[in-house]
């Protein structure tokens, strides 16, 4: 008998197949058979958009991908504050995208269906970043320090600042410049589960041992869900938001009122 040998593959993946890419990146399903797979970054792979579906697909700044890598090779595009040349670089939340040829600034926010969405925002708010800290601990020769969802690690960070919180960083010199505690009354932006995308006040958190803590939230028109603590991220305090919101400031809309809404769009464009 014939003994067959299984070849296995070396190394991680280097290609993603387009059935396989997440869908929010909401790539065509004819359109090829690869999508382009995201470089080693800060964000996970289905977590991020790589920059080239946001300057070819989102934003249509290229026609194909040969553009888009022209376009960073020329080095045109800043991430955070900081040039990026990798045409597959990943995106994810709350990175500022900035484009100074353009004079165009970005920050990568997800709408109430969970997709992601590049909300126009001014230079000064280009400058800022908000990040939740997803860890704390004491480093080499007793140095503390804090890990952020976007994988910073800060040194010498305020005591005060626990896990779950929210620090606001200066791009340009790195720094914690204000810190959201994870209080009652605070603004939250949910960036998991089903409800993601969704803005509301945190009205109430039950704390369950062994298992996961819940939070209650309540949005602007005093709808209220609920959703994993793990899965919530503090953008603002009772006064609001401390970033510029895409349309609808986080309100999830129900069908009828999205088809209510089109209707009466319609009406006033003479029912085009």
């Amino acid at each position: 008998s014939q003994r067959t040998s299984i070849t296995m593959g070396r190394g991680p993946r280097k290609h993603l197949k387009r059935m396989d890419a997440p869908k929010h990146w909401m790539l065509d399903k004819m359109g090829g058979i690869f999508a382009p797979k995201p470089s080693a970054g800060p964000h996970k792979m289905r977590e991020c958009l790589p920059l080239v579906i946001v300057l070819r697909n989102r934003l249509k700044y290229a026609l194909d991908a040969k553009e888009v890598r022209t376009i960073c090779s020329e080095k045109q595009v800043y991430v955070d504050g900081k040039l990026r040349t990798d045409s597959r670089y990943p995106l994810g939340l709350m990175d500022s995208l900035s484009i100074p040829a353009s004079g165009d600034h970005f920050r990568v926010l997800y709408d109430t269906k969970g997709r992601f969405v590049l909300e126009r925002i001014e230079k000064d708010e280009a400058n800022f970043k908000l990040v939740k800290v997803v860890g704390t601990k004491m480093g080499k020769k007793k140095t503390p320090t804090l890990s952020t969802h976007d994988g910073r690690t800060v040194r010498f960070p305020d005591p005060l600042i626990k896990v779950d919180d929210t620090v606001k960083l200066d791009l340009k010199t790195g720094k914690i410049v204000e810190h959201l505690p994870y209080e009652l009354g605070k603004v939250c932006l949910t960036v998991r589960g089903n409800n993601t995308g969704r803005v509301g006040k945190l009205v109430h958190k039950d704390r369950h041992l062994g298992s996961f803590d819940i939070v209650t939230l309540r949005d602007a028109e005093n709808n209220t869900f609920t959703t994993r603590l793990s899965n919530i991220m503090i953008i603002g305090d009772s006064e609001g938001p401390a970033i510029k919101l895409p349309k609808g400031n986080g309100v999830r809309r129900t069908i009828l009122e999205e088809t209510a809404a089109r209707m009466e769009r319609r009406e006033k464009n003479g029912g085009m």
